[in-house]
């Protein structure tokens, strides 16, 4: 007996139909236009990673939620008997790839790799599918798209600039009302200096990045589990949220030059604003950080990134600065879907579909589709003999422009009436083939 399977989602997965995906590809497209604007070359690497290239380099709370791949075949036959029943120890065994948690690891990867068949600067794009073993909820999936523009092996301030153009030109494009945020993990680092924090910073950075979604109250309880103190949390409170660097630039001159020379070199519609209290919880970050929300709906950050100095060398290369920013997909497809910014004509499907009245005529109905297409017009045959208004309802749901109903009295006339789907009138007074080939076109 067949065994009947629920069909269901993974949680935290989606799918995406015809329509949708013509709207993520709208996005998709818009964005590949800018990068390839700016010089930006696109390269593929693996959804797969070995375990060891992933690990180590998120902090702890990105590695708990790598998603690893159990090794084939018996793989509980390389596992000693004292690592049995501790997950964590046994993984060493058990797991030897993970998929992949970003693009920006797998791209220093890379680099290192083909450092001899690539040139620096190198500027490259990446766009795919990441995993997160995250609790799912809204804007927040287990797999999700990225869009990464990096640039390996240059510390020019420049290259700062320009990617916060891009930004801003991106979402000028999509229509969308964002805010993009600025900050540097220098000054932040002086920051906990300057009220006495030395050890584990990264930790307290991770806990810090948290304020969004447990306020500050949360965060100050985490951070006394770090041994701070009342004043030292009091401080850094009001460093980050009431001060802004100006104010204590003096003490932190060549990071406020950094700050100003980023904020002063670009011009845009776009709201870009300097925020001490941006930390972007990852370990590998070392100087400006951006992170980019959308004004008007609630959404957590639908773009991020910054600038990381030592990522090329765990991976045994030359150390190369590497700066890049990323685009959430699907925080922006769920943002322009909830505030209806995407065209109307988004999901145009083919311009003309034939449908045969009968059997006897797909012949000649499949010839004109032929002749439709070579002439560059996309066209569809409809098959099937089915009621009339289900041609009107599928040309409708495909969102096709133009239809033709062809019989027995069109193949002898060669005569053609064009019915307009979306005005449900009919266009002209027929047409030959060799009349509509020109008129579609």
């Amino acid at each position: 007996m067949t065994t009947r399977v629920k069909p269901q989602n993974p949680k935290g997965t989606r799918d995406f139909l015809p329509q949708e995906v013509a709207k993520r590809n709208f996005i998709f497209n818009t964005i590949k236009s800018v990068f390839r604007k700016y010089g930006f070359q696109e390269i593929e690497t693996p959804a797969i990673e070995r375990l060891e290239t992933l690990t180590g380099k998120y902090g702890d709370e990105g590695d708990k939620l790598l998603f690893k791949i159990l090794n084939s075949g018996d793989y509980f036959k390389d596992v000693p008997a004292d690592a049995m029943g501790n997950a964590q120890l046994a993984t060493k065994y058990l797991a030897e790839k993970g998929l992949r948690y970003d693009l920006t690891v797998p791209l220093a990867r890379y680099v290192v790799q083909h450092q001899d068949d690539i040139v620096f600067p190198f500027k490259r794009f990446h766009i795919g599918p990441v995993w997160r073993a995250d609790r799912p909820q809204k804007g927040r999936y287990q797999e999700f798209y990225q869009c990464d523009a990096d640039i390996i092996g240059s510390t020019s301030l420049i290259n700062e600039v320009e990617l916060t153009m891009i930004y801003a030109e991106v979402f000028e494009k999509l229509g969308m009302d964002v805010t993009i945020k600025v900050n540097n993990r220098k000054l932040i680092d002086a920051i906990l200096n300057d009220i006495g924090i030395t050890d584990r910073k990264a930790e307290i950075i991770a806990t810090i990045d948290k304020a969004d979604k447990i306020e500050w109250s949360g965060v100050a309880s985490l951070l006394y589990e770090f041994n701070l103190s009342v004043d030292q949390v009091d401080k850094l409170y009001g460093l980050l949220y009431n001060q802004p660097y100006f104010q204590y630039k003096e003490q932190f001159v060549s990071v406020g030059e950094e700050i100003d020379f980023i904020m002063s070199n670009f011009n845009t519609n776009i709201k870009v604003v300097f925020n001490a209290s941006l930390m972007r919880g990852l370990d590998y970050y070392t100087g400006t950080i951006w992170e980019v929300t959308a004004n008007g709906v609630q959404m957590g950050s639908i773009g991020g990134g910054g600038r990381y100095d030592n990522l090329t060398e765990m991976f045994g290369g030359q150390n190369m600065s590497g700066v890049g920013i990323s685009f959430g997909i699907e925080r922006i497809y769920d943002v322009m879907d909830e505030l209806n910014l995407f065209p109307n004509n988004i999901t145009q499907g083919v311009t003309v579909l034939l449908v045969p009245r009968d059997a006897a005529v797909e012949d000649y109905a499949f010839g004109l589709t032929q002749q439709l297409r070579q002439a560059g017009i996309s066209a569809e045959i409809f098959l099937g003999n089915v009621k009339k208004q289900k041609h009107f309802t599928y040309a409708e749901t495909k969102n096709i422009k133009y239809m033709v109903e062809v019989g027995a009295n069109e193949k002898e006339s060669g005569n053609l009436r064009l019915r307009n789907v979306t005005e449900r009138k009919e266009e002209g007074n027929g047409f030959t083939i060799e009349q509509l080939i020109p008129y579609l076109v």
